[in-house]
């Protein structure tokens, strides 16, 4: 008998295909590593740019710091750790490096003028901070997504 599943059986089984130990593990590796990318980020920002916050340059280079060094550590833990990856490096770094800048490009792309909207009456610090956290989230669920079905598609070791 050949019955076709329920919307809500082939949703469930979506969601545990998807929401797996895979998906677990990069959270964690994720949790690192926005530790140190975020900390990172409002360190150059509020810190070490405090005197530039009216210039754009500021929001870029501080947002594009966290994800330059942040990457290189999310690469090297998602292979060995979330992914299994036994592929070389070098097959796998080019994906990573086009994923990394499109994410990137997309989540703070869309989260500045966003934050702008919904935040114009605040001062330009407060939105660029705010534009930074929904950056931060836009990126995470981006980011997953390309890694998993993109980066390291069919490189895991056998299971």
């Amino acid at each position: 008998m050949n019955e076709k599943k329920s919307f809500s059986l082939r949703l469930k089984d979506f969601c545990l295909k998807f929401f797996d130990k895979t998906f677990w593990k990069f959270i964690l590796v994720g949790v690192a590593n926005t530790v140190f990318g975020t900390g990172i980020m409002f360190l150059l920002y509020n810190v070490a740019f405090k005197n530039y916050h009216d210039s754009s340059w500021a929001y870029w280079v501080s947002s594009a710091a966290n994800y330059v060094l942040g990457s290189i550590l999310s690469y090297f833990l998602n292979k060995t750790f979330t992914f299994k990856s036994k592929t070389s490096t070098g097959k796998t770094m080019g994906r990573f490096v086009i994923n990394i800048s499109a994410c990137y490009l997309i989540a703070y792309g869309v989260a500045k003028p966003l934050a702008g909207m919904i935040f114009s009456s605040a001062s330009a610090t407060l939105q660029a901070n705010m534009a930074m956290l929904a950056g931060m989230c836009f990126f995470v669920a981006l980011n997953y997504v390309g890694q998993r079905f993109f980066v390291f598609k069919g490189t895991q070791e056998e299971k």
